[in-house]
């Protein structure tokens, strides 16, 4: 008789040797050699081997787990690994001793590890993918910002060492140590040469105890002076008995410190002739004494010069101290480095100023005007200059002739289909979930309220001019209504509902309030 008998089930109970957690394993079909049988029938009890021990019943041999396999991962529990393929048995071959005669063909079955290697989870033995951190190191970030910090460096190292070198040139306007083109180092320069030493101060009280008889004092803006820096100058005018030569004095400076003279407005003429028996005018001749202001004095012994329609620029006045007088200067060109060499500016301005051995330069700083009562508080806008606002209104301009240009160039307005179809569900859902994100109510309900009106008035007859009216709209809706008792001006013209759950009723109250009107 012909057959493959089935292995007998193992009995129950608990086997020592046996993992309880550990499926039976299931042949394959490459673990089975092709066999004829002919044995006897009978019991099928697999032959012991030399191996057993003890002779027993069959069970089929437990089998030790070997552990994960190198390069793969093990994490699930132990499982019996499958008999090693190999070629195919010699027909008529009994089995191997100690193995269960195989039965009909099973399903095949892949054990539990037996996965793709490539399919194993990264990271080695622990089953845990390795992380690549992308935040950059300290050397990378150095890498990448050296060559800026070098450039940086560069220029910071440049502009210190230009500054440091031409500090020294750089001052203010009409400052004799000033190489600027409005500065006066020239025409200190050419006192120097002929003998005349001039003194720096930015102190009016220094100014005036350092006049004297012997020395021309100059004010190079007297309209900056407080009352206590007039007063110490006016001083000085009077005892000192030297020249005090005053650049463009107007106003409480002018009253004060030469109260005699006045101002008779500006002189449009930039070059002058002398027009005066002053020897100083006569001998320099014609100098830029123009574009600046004329005066005008009643006082006697007053020699003016360079007039311009009648009135003086430069007016000598006569001291109370004997061999002392006061020069009112109404522009401040001849004193400056990049009109020195012009008509005879030179010539002049080294005689107004040179008389006397030694020239006191008053610089009026900020530090020698002190506050005089409390100080005006001024804005943001109050600070910046009136010319920015007339650059600002020319931008504006040209802003505003570009979008003219621009406009005019873009023609009509062209349809164009849209290269994907969006269902009105999808818009309306993401346009819901906008409001919704922002908690627009307020919009929200004004959307659905203006389009209930204008269906309700396409239904009613009322003109789409008059849809969003009140009266007209409520009316006419109210008329087709059975239940009189509902208020349709606050359900199309109310509030805005307090919260989500409100706005939903008012969406149901109006699909309502649409069906009735539609069916009535």
């Amino acid at each position: 008789m012909t057959g493959h008998p089935q292995p007998p089930a193992p009995p129950p109970g608990n086997d020592p040797d046996q993992d309880p957690g550990t499926p039976p394993h299931t042949p394959r079909d490459t673990d089975r050699a092709p066999t004829t049988d002919t044995a006897t029938p009978g019991p099928a009890h697999p032959a012991p081997t030399q191996d057993t021990a003890t002779p027993g019943p069959a069970h089929p041999a437990p089998t030790q787990d070997p552990g994960p396999r190198p390069g793969r991962s093990h994490t699930g529990p132990a499982t019996t690994a499958p008999a090693p393929t190999g070629a195919p048995a010699p027909a008529g071959a009994a089995p191997a001793p100690g193995t269960p005669e195989p039965g009909p063909d099973p399903a095949p079955v892949s054990p539990p590890h037996a996965a793709d290697p490539a399919q194993a989870p990264a990271g080695g033995r622990g089953g845990r993918a390795a992380v690549t951190s992308t935040a950059l190191t300290p050397a990378q970030l150095w890498a990448r910002a050296r060559g800026l910090l070098l450039a940086l460096t560069v220029l910071l190292v440049a502009a210190v060492a230009l500054a440091g070198l031409r500090a020294g040139d750089h001052h203010g306007r009409l400052d004799p140590r000033s190489a600027d083109r409005d500065g006066s180092r020239a025409l200190a320069q050419l006192l120097k040469q002929r003998g005349v030493t001039t003194r720096v101060v930015t102190n009016a009280d220094e100014a005036a105890a350092a006049a004297g008889p012997r020395t021309t004092l100059l004010v190079a803006d007297p309209d900056l002076l407080g009352a206590p820096q007039r007063r110490a100058i006016r001083s000085a005018i009077d005892l000192s008995g030297g020249r005090t030569v005053l650049v463009a004095p107007t106003g409480t400076a002018l009253a004060e410190l030469a109260p005699a003279a006045r101002t008779k407005g500006f002189a449009h003429q930039r070059d002058l002739d002398p027009g005066c028996p002053l020897p100083t005018a006569t001998t320099a001749g014609r100098a830029a004494t123009g574009d600046g202001l004329r005066y005008t004095t009643t006082l006697p012994g007053t020699v003016g010069c360079y007039s311009s329609d009648g009135h003086p620029t430069l007016l000598v006045l006569p001291s109370t101290t004997r061999g002392g007088d006061t020069v009112l200067l109404g522009s401040e060109r001849i004193l400056l480095n990049r009109r020195l060499t012009e008509e005879g500016n030179a010539s002049l301005a080294l005689q107004l100023l040179g008389s006397r051995p030694e020239v006191v330069w008053y610089l009026p700083t900020p530090a020698d005007m002190p506050a005089e009562g409390a100080t005006e508080e001024k804005s943001l806008l109050d600070l910046v200059p009136s010319g920015w606002y007339w650059a600002l209104l020319q931008l504006f301009a040209a802003a505003a002739l570009a979008a003219l240009w621009r406009a005019r160039r873009l023609g009509p307005l062209v349809t164009e289909d849209l290269p994907v179809a969006i269902r009105a569900s999808e818009t309306t859902e993401g346009r819901a979930r906008l409001y919704r994100r922002t908690a627009a109510r307020d919009r929200a309900a004004t959307v659905l309220r203006a389009a209930s009106r204008e269906r309700l008035a396409a239904l009613v007859g009322v003109p789409p001019a008059r849809a969003h009216d009140p009266e007209t709209l409520t009316s006419a809706v109210s008329a087709r209504l059975t239940d009189t008792g509902r208020d349709v001006t606050t359900l199309l013209f109310g509030p805005t509902p307090a919260d989500d759950a409100a706005l939903v009723a008012l969406a149901d109250h109006l699909d309502a309030l649409e069906r009735e009107v539609r069916t009535s």
